[in-house]
């Protein structure tokens, strides 16, 4: 249904006026637009695959809005080049801490195996994140949620944490929001520059083909 696209980008770019004008945490688009949207389902007793018949076409531009990032890294070649190294080694713990960080987690609340199997994959971009759910394992429609929680966590909180922790280089801040919270965080990191976010993207890039590998051989050892 076309109302429910054009729904939901007006209420996008309404809550992008309201977040540039008081440029609160609490009301980073992606977080306030989704809360909305949920509210407005559940209000109207809407079926989310009724919703997805007209919503589904904005899901299928995630695609073309991630290959579109490989403009700001070409802009940016030569830093990617400059910092390949810290920015592999930075990808590489810090998408193993998140998976390690999962597991641990659910075994701290004694959640079940398919759920904690889902929750590994929680700082992966979705397209991925559901394969490797499907791989172990997990559940591929929790993943999807646990994917989206982290990154509207990430985009919320993310620049406080990194101001709380003096980081304010580009290669810093690009590879925390890409590794942590994948195309929302990256979403997040071109907001702050182009540079922030070409690292963004690649950290996001790196950290999906790396967690395909990785995410099982660990599940293998620790659960």
């Amino acid at each position: 249904m076309i109302s429910f696209i054009i729904g939901t980008i007006l209420v996008y770019q309404g809550m992008s006026l309201l977040y540039k004008r008081f440029h609160s945490p609490l009301l980073v688009p992606i977080a306030t637009t989704t809360f909305i949207l949920i509210m407005f389902l559940l209000l109207f007793s809407i079926p989310y695959d009724t919703y997805m018949i007209g919503g589904r076409w904005i899901d299928e531009l995630l695609g073309p809005a991630v290959v579109a990032l490989a403009y700001p890294l070409y802009q940016n070649r030569k830093a990617l080049k400059k910092y390949f190294t810290p920015i592999f080694v930075g990808v590489i713990s810090g998408t193993t801490t998140g998976i390690l960080t999962g597991i641990y987690m659910a075994k701290l609340f004694s959640i079940d195996l398919k759920t904690m199997l889902s929750l590994t994959t929680k700082s992966v971009t979705s397209p991925v994140a559901i394969d490797i759910a499907e791989m172990i394992g997990g559940i591929p429609t929790l993943a999807v949620v646990y994917v989206m929680v982290a990154g509207i966590s990430g985009a919320m909180f993310g620049p406080i944490f990194l101001k709380m922790a003096k980081i304010n280089h580009y290669i810093g801040v690009g590879l925390g929001f890409g590794t942590a919270s994948h195309g929302i965080g990256t979403a997040k990191a071109l907001e702050i520059g182009k540079s922030e976010g070409a690292i963004s993207s690649v950290s996001m890039i790196i950290s999906a083909i790396y967690a395909a590998i990785i995410c099982p051989i660990i599940i293998r050892f620790f659960i």
